[in-house]
């Protein structure tokens, strides 16, 4: 095809807990991320979002939602363990998720420490006065902990203050990091206008995990810098290198850029609700094919701060925005509006939470109906690379067929 295929991500943006969360995860009992901010939020009107389907999708009609009779709409299970950003994105890229290693820092607090010091930094230990639970402080700029926003165990966040530790210096922390750790993810990341004392002021403990708080830290507020250093994931069985290294042009914005791979495209890191979403509907105006995924990270950041209010404001936003990408779309072109997994606001803790994602869909000529309720964010993935008639993910199988009135393939 000669059109472009953008994939939106509202992160965090669940319709429905899954039906294994009885068992793995009792916590997420009860979610639903849509349905809750929408009972919580009077008033709240999405109209873009609710003519694509998000009612239908969600399952139930709300005040200000309903169902829309001429959408093409399904939901997607997660493949992944969990609810996760990092696998999250890996499964839409076509990846099968593997099962991750779980570890808190506390297993190679000292192997870390040790490391970082041989290698010339100035090490100290911060000791939990409550609990005796312990990270590492490095060069008086950065702390290496838990990240304790997403699932436990699943990643080390290594946080700096960027006027006291520039970029490549962290980065070399991260490389020293993950050649230590078994956790799936080190996450390496700061901004500007904040300092040790504020990274340790935001210092939380979960369940014997401790770590930053990334967002009440302030790190995200100004020249938010971050890379995600992956544990197992190969590039190459993924649909940015896949339809990269045919030619076509692969444009990942916001939180994707950060964890996920893209050695032949584009890839900016924005935080920003709009800001992300006008640069998603520039490039959609630019003439040419191309593959554009975007990920709206500030939907996942209010999840973590249990702001409904704030949760309801940055969908409002993107609504907006997306009304106008889906203006500017050709007959050619697809948009898929989707999540990574949920993180309702209102559950009664600030992590993720198990449940199924929105697929909604605008195509020219595209039959209103259910595209079904797909087994894995992977089939997303895979109808990407059917679209451009390009070999397929390690994991999917494409319903372009569904959409576009041909025989899929898988």
């Amino acid at each position: 095809m000669g059109g472009k295929f953008v994939v939106i991500v509202l992160d965090g943006f669940g319709v429905g807990q899954m039906p294994d969360v009885a068992e793995v995860r009792p916590s997420d009992l009860g979610s639903n991320t849509c349905a809750h901010i929408f009972e919580n939020v009077p008033g709240l009107v999405l109209p873009n979002l609710a003519d694509l389907g998000l009612a239908n999708a969600c399952g139930r009609e709300c005040p200000g939602m309903s169902f829309s009779s001429r959408a093409t709409w399904g939901k997607a299970a997660l493949a992944h363990q969990g609810a996760d950003t990092f696998y999250g994105h890996q499964e839409i890229m076509g990846t099968r998720p593997p099962t991750p290693l779980i570890e808190p820092i506390q297993a190679v607090v000292d192997d870390i420490e040790r490391a970082l010091s041989v290698a010339g930094f100035s090490t100290r230990l911060f000791v939990s006065e409550a609990s005796g639970l312990r990270f590492v402080i490095v060069n008086g700029a950065c702390t290496v902990a838990d990240n304790i926003e997403c699932d436990p165990g699943q990643a080390f966040n290594v946080t700096a203050a960027l006027d006291d530790m520039d970029f490549e210096t962290e980065l070399e922390v991260g490389r020293i990091v993950r050649r230590i750790a078994k956790t799936p993810r080190v996450i390496t990341f700061g901004g500007r206008g904040v300092h040790l004392d504020d990274l340790l002021a935001a210092v939380e403990e979960h369940g014997g995990y401790i770590g930053v708080n990334a967002p009440a830290s302030g790190v995200y507020e100004r020249d938010y810098h971050c890379i995600h250093m992956g544990y197992g994931v190969d590039e190459r069985v993924q649909v940015p290198y896949i339809l990269g290294a045919r030619g076509i042009g692969v444009h990942l914005l916001g939180k994707v850029a950060d964890v996920c791979a893209n050695r032949f495209g584009e890839s900016e890191s924005i935080v920003d609700t709009h800001t992300v979403l006008n640069r998603a509907l520039e490039l959609v105006r630019e003439p040419g094919p191309a593959f554009i995924c975007v990920n709206v990270q500030e939907t996942d950041l209010m999840g973590h701060r249990q702001d409904v209010g704030g949760y309801a404001e940055k969908l409002r936003v993107a609504d907006g925005l997306i009304g106008q990408i889906r203006a500017a779309l050709t007959p050619e072109d697809v948009l898929i509006v989707q999540a990574d997994h949920g993180n309702d606001p209102t559950i009664g803790h600030p992590h993720h939470t198990r449940e199924y994602v929105p697929l909604l869909i605008a195509h020219e000529g595209a039959p209103a109906g259910c595209i079904g309720v797909r087994s894995t964010l992977s089939d997303v993935g895979a109808t990407v690379a059917d679209y451009f008639g390009a070999p397929m993910p390690e994991s999917g199988t494409s319903f372009l067929g569904r959409i576009m009135g041909r025989e899929s393939r898988l």
